[in-house]
């Protein structure tokens, strides 16, 4: 699988695609949607989608694709070359999220969930695949959430289209098990070949299984805090365990614009703007002076 494209720019969000088969714009098509790296408190998460023929659906069964979860990383190489060997019928298509999109979408002012963003990333990759001009009878889904409520968010979306979501659809549709194999394979290829935008000295790769329980990953985030600047980009650090090294690790943040000593409550924002400038305990933050702003009296 060339990465290449996500090597370049891996900050935000990267679309890769196979061609799209000639018989899959003709013939009605079965598509499958599951994801690698959900859990994981390093690297991207990936989204992916497989499509075929419903009339060459024991031809992807053939290739003996199983849940990528029970496969071997090379078991699982060797099936995502089958596929692209197959590629006169087998069509596929991923999102790649790295770290740093997954964190500060959780971490905004409008808050976005890992369930809706993952909602959204599956519908969009379907929504991909039909404006390439696949001709999607049916799509298969594996669950996250409650797979009723998943299902007729997906079925009012594409209303045309037959939509089954359950879980562990990966060990129960072929097509469900092609996508996570595509998904596991790209998600492995990215964590291997990472590229630090950081300028990080002596850099350990032996992240251990980059989930947040593994004792190896514990040590390699406190390894790799800046006690400043916190974590590389490659670290989700809205997950809990890394706001906990951080909490520990890192340095205390002081808020220069707040008053000191003891306050009755906090107070409005709109106070700063009121305040007459004698009145305040120091001068403006350096966002106010370097910009040349100061408080409006009247509008």
């Amino acid at each position: 699988m060339d990465l290449r494209e996500l090597e370049r720019d891996n900050t935000g969000r990267c679309r890769l695609n196979s061609p799209v088969p000639a018989v899959c714009r003709k013939e009605p098509c079965v598509l499958g949607v599951d994801e690698a790296g959900r859990g994981p408190v390093l690297g991207p998460m990936v989204y992916a989608i497989c499509y075929c023929p419903m009339s060459r659906l024991a031809d992807l069964e053939a290739l003996k694709v199983a849940d990528s979860k029970t496969l071997s990383e090379s078991e699982r190489d060797r099936l995502f070359a089958k596929m692209e060997e197959d590629g006169d019928f087998v069509g596929w298509a991923l999102d790649v999220l790295s770290p740093n999109l997954i964190s500060t979408s959780m971490l905004g002012r409008v808050k976005y969930n890992l369930n809706s963003l993952s909602h959204d990333t599956a519908a969009g990759l379907v929504q991909y695949a039909l404006d390439q001009g696949v001709n999607i009878a049916q799509v298969f889904v594996d669950t996250v959430g409650m797979p009723e409520t998943y299902q007729e968010r997906l079925q009012q979306r594409f209303p045309g289209i037959e939509v089954t979501v359950k879980a562990k659809a990966d060990a129960l549709y072929p097509v469900v098990s092609a996508a996570s194999i595509c998904a596991k394979v790209a998600r492995d290829q990215a964590v291997k070949n990472w590229q630090f935008v950081e300028k990080l000295q002596d850099l350990d790769t032996d992240y251990g299984s980059g989930y947040p329980n593994d004792p190896k990953t514990k040590a390699w985030l406190r390894k790799n805090v800046e006690p400043v600047f916190g974590f590389p980009q490659f670290v989700r650090f809205s997950w809990r365990t890394a706001q906990s090294i951080l909490e520990k690790e890192a340095e205390d943040v002081t808020w220069e614009d707040l008053p000191t000593g003891d306050q009755e409550g906090q107070g409005r924002i709109t106070s700063y703007f009121n305040e007459k400038p004698g009145n305040r305990p120091h001068l403006p933050h350096r966002y106010f002076q370097e910009r040349g702003l100061e408080s409006a009296t009247t509008l």
